[in-house]
């Protein structure tokens, strides 16, 4: 078990959380979650020791060993990929270590065959025969191949190095997890093999994450953070979310009478129960949630942007039509060949590729900032675009306020006017006459999408819009591209947005494309695409 007990941090006269005192079990996953700021990693590191409480503790087990997802790719730079994960486990490693210093000494004494003998038996203990195989067993689990795993750290890619050390975290069945966005640069199938396997950990997981889907899939428990304190909950974030939603809503509503209010509760609950039942999930949610209180739920300081896209004008009946395109990366490799589709009236299209440039080079190519191999396309003459691009830092070059940055983009050109759409996305007062050149990654990608709001186009186009948004960010562009009645071209690592905004899936692979109407679940369920998925990568194909 692991306990904080009347822990706050400050800096200065800011306090993240005050007071927090909280037990988190074994076989309980739980979800920290917080506005952007709220403390959720730092949180962790408290945990991890890496940084110190203003006041309070944190305990745990005697023996327990507590495992951390390392951020750092450079850290372990010296050690193979092998070695690198076996390090998850540092108490077998100090044995392993100690005894191989042992057996190398010219002068093997006495006393050093005692030593030697007690390390034996505790490397068996530890299940050190099979350490090795086990180590290399998680890494295959999560995509890396045999040949990578006798090579150094520096000889792998950045993604690579992002599955090896989240090998090293789940080596040797901790039992304290501390996962802080486990998920990013991962594909969708090493992020199910992860949901199913912290759906089966016995253990104490703590996780921070922006992928909703992900926190729905694992989470047992919630851990918000909020007016400075830490409150837990039963149940995942989409429970917590909408039941934060319904005690808002009721709270504001002051002529509500009390059996309407009841009965709002209760269809609340009943709808969570029954979705419960689906969940892999060992949990008595049920009963948790035929206990649920709304007046136990706070209303949140969180503040939700307002995304909304208004066509000029609707499409026409010619809209996209790509023929024959084809792509080959600047190091060879065949991003994408022979791409031919047609978009339909109402189509919201995600497009996918296991290599994630490809989706981007597309992306460029029909929006003209890029050029094909071999290429034909060609949109209505009604379609009006508008384009979020997974690189954004080429609109933030020159040092502007956000009111003089936003009016570049405006035809309309009042401050009031250009200052609502700021407002909409979060920045109003001081905050919108910040300079555009020392913006956080979120904060540009919610002025990206001011940008977009003001082009009132008939066809948006989204590369990654979610990346750096908070959750709050994501949760309001998710509802905004629901709603949209128009065509969209999408990509996102967001489970959930891609789910819920598509109807139509195309998929880029070396040798031709994968087109199906159905939704992103449904494509990663049937077992007649995953086949034509296998065969048509090739493992990707070189020029």
């Amino acid at each position: 078990m692991l306990s904080v007990s009347n822990l706050s941090l400050r800096y200065g006269k800011r306090v993240l959380f005050d007071d927090v005192n909280i037990k988190f079990v074994p076989g309980n996953c739980y979800g920290i979650i917080g506005a952007n700021g709220a403390g959720k990693s730092t949180f962790l590191k408290i945990l991890s020791g890496e940084i110190d409480a203003t006041t309070g503790q944190v305990s745990m087990n005697p023996g327990a060993r507590m495992s951390v997802l390392k951020q750092n790719h450079y850290a372990y730079d010296a050690f193979n990929v092998l070695e690198t994960v076996m390090m998850g486990n540092v108490k077998l490693m100090e044995v392993i270590r100690e005894k191989d210093a042992i057996y190398e000494k010219p002068d093997f004494s006495e006393a050093d065959g005692l030593r030697a003998a007690e390390l034996e038996s505790l490397f068996a203990e530890m299940g050190g025969w099979d350490a090795e195989s086990n180590a290399a067993s998680l890494l295959s689990d999560l995509g890396v191949k045999e040949e990578l795993h006798g090579k150094k750290m520096t000889e792998i890619s950045g993604k690579e190095k992002v599955r090896v050390l989240l090998a090293q975290a789940l080596y040797g069945n901790p039992d304290i997890l501390l996962l802080d966005e486990p998920t990013n640069d991962l594909d969708v199938e090493t992020i199910t093999w992860l949901e199913n396997f912290l759906a089966d950990f016995q253990n104490t997981v703590l996780v921070v994450s922006h992928d909703r889907h992900f926190l729905d899939s694992v989470c047992t428990h919630v851990a918000d953070i909020d007016f400075g304190k830490m409150q837990l909950y039963s149940g995942n974030y989409t429970f917590w979310y909408e039941s934060s939603q319904l005690a808002l809503r009721q709270r504001s509503d002051q002529n509500k009478k009390v059996e309407d209010k009841r009965k709002e509760l209760q269809e609340f609950v009943e709808r969570f129960s029954a979705n419960a039942s689906k969940s892999r999930q060992a949990t008595s949610r049920k009963k948790l949630l035929e206990k649920l209180v709304v007046e136990d739920i706070p209303a949140s300081t969180r503040k939700y942007p307002g995304i909304i896209f208004r066509p000029d004008r609707d499409c026409g009946d010619q809209l996209l039509r790509v023929e024959g395109l084809s792509k080959v990366s600047n190091e060879g490799l065949v991003f994408f060949k022979d791409i031919t589709f047609s978009m339909d009236k109402g189509d919201k299209i995600a497009v996918i590729s296991k290599e994630r440039r490809a989706v981007t080079s597309f992306f460029q190519i029909i929006t003209e900032n890029e050029t094909a191999d071999e290429e034909t396309y060609e949109w209505g003459t009604t379609i009006t675009r508008s384009y979020l691009p997974n690189d954004n830092a080429a609109f933030f070059k020159e040092n502007m306020s956000l009111i003089d940055w936003l009016r570049q983009f405006s035809k309309e050109k009042e401050e009031s006017f250009v200052r609502g759409f700021l407002g909409k996305m979060l920045f109003s007062g001081e905050e919108s006459l910040k300079m555009s050149t020392v913006l956080s990654g979120g904060e540009k990608v919610r002025c990206m999408i001011s940008r977009m709001m003001l082009t009132n186009a008939n066809c948006i186009i989204l590369d990654e819009p979610t990346n750096h948004l908070d959750l709050e960010s994501i949760t309001a562009f998710n509802d905004a591209m629901v709603d949209w009645k128009h065509i969209a071209l999408f990509s996102s690592h967001d489970h959930a947005f891609t789910h819920t905004v598509a109807n139509r899936i195309v998929e880029l692979t070396p040798t031709g494309i994968i087109d199906r109407r159905m939704t992103y679940d449904e494509y990663l369920e049937d077992t007649t695409v995953q086949e034509l998925r296998a065969r048509m990568y090739g493992d990707l194909i070189t020029a």
